[in-house]
């Protein structure tokens, strides 16, 4: 019985408080953000409210605490990329409208900030993007890599365009090939771009030519040039093994190449005073070229 009336009068406390006037509270009001969406895009969340302080009746007060039955302020920006922020004091005049149930006493932040940019179209260059294992190991492209069409346009809030950085990377779709590829492949944003832009053209012709490198070892003899007469090397050595890759399709050539191994005086490391070889020829089709013994140490005679 004694918790009946305490609860009764404690209802009826309430009920005659919530009637009276002139309290004064903070609440988050819902606001809407509007703009053409043909012109601008978000490029980060817009704000979803903002604080007031009110004064009122308590029943309105608490049905805004509850958000019951309020609705958003719907505020309309000419131009939110030249002007990417809201003075309180210009919104003020709308809010007090909105809310018209009280009175606002103040807007809590003194500007509402944005990114809102504005959209545009331009030209990107497709360009491949080799930085994964592309080709298998010891292959090579033997041509220039061919992207159909060699730029596209790109649409969308400025800012994300800028990023790009003029181009757009497009991937094989493989790694380690060793054929000539010639492939149709999708052109890709990336994740946190797909929101925002979109492309004048879905896919690109891709295409290139590949060449094989095969592994090859030679004997080769010694030339030395530019020595003084009073420096040779540390040994008798007058030959050594050379070993290279060469292009598959072009073996037959090193019998035309007369190769030979040589000790260029002029290139010595003065450091250590060794000194490496070199091929006397290095035609495009040879790379990675070794040597055994790989240095020679140079004998200065006083």
């Amino acid at each position: 019985m004694v918790v009946l009336c305490v609860f009764t009068a404690t209802t009826f406390w309430l009920l005659n408080a919530l009637n009276k006037d002139n309290y004064t509270t903070t609440v988050n009001q819902p606001i809407s953000i509007l703009y053409d969406t043909e012109e601008y895009m978000a490029v980060e969340e817009v704000p979803q409210e903002v604080g007031i302080q009110i004064n009122g009746n308590g029943w309105d007060l608490l049905k805004r605490h509850l958000k019951i039955s309020v609705t958003p302020l719907e505020v309309f920006l000419e131009d939110p990329f030249r002007k990417p922020f809201l003075l309180a004091s210009e919104l003020a005049p709308q809010m007090q409208e909105h809310i018209a149930s009280s009175d606002l006493i103040t807007i809590v932040p003194d500007t509402l900030n944005f990114k809102i940019d504005r959209i545009v179209s331009k030209k990107i260059r497709l360009a491949p993007d080799t930085t994964a294992n592309t080709l298998a190991e010891n292959h090579a492209f033997a041509s220039p890599i061919s992207i159909e069409p060699e730029v596209v346009t790109v649409t969308g809030p400025i800012s994300i365009i800028e990023q790009m950085e003029g181009k757009l990377l497009l991937g094989f779709g493989e790694t380690n090939i060793r054929e000539n590829f010639s492939r149709l492949l999708p052109l890709t944003l990336k994740k946190e771009q797909q929101a925002f832009l979109r492309l004048d053209e879905e896919t690109a012709q891709v295409s290139f030519e590949v060449v094989a490198f095969v592994e090859n070892r030679l004997t080769l003899q010694i030339q030395q040039r530019y020595f003084p007469e009073n420096v040779t090397v540390d040994t008798d050595i007058t030959e050594l093994e050379a070993r290279f890759l060469i292009q598959e399709d072009k073996q037959a050539m090193l019998n035309e190449l007369e190769l030979s191994a040589v000790l260029n005086y002029n290139n010595r490391n003065r450091e250590d005073s060794t000194i490496s070889a070199s091929l006397n020829k290095t035609p495009e089709y040879i790379r990675n070229i070794r040597f055994e013994p790989e240095t020679f140490k140079l004998i200065y005679d006083e």
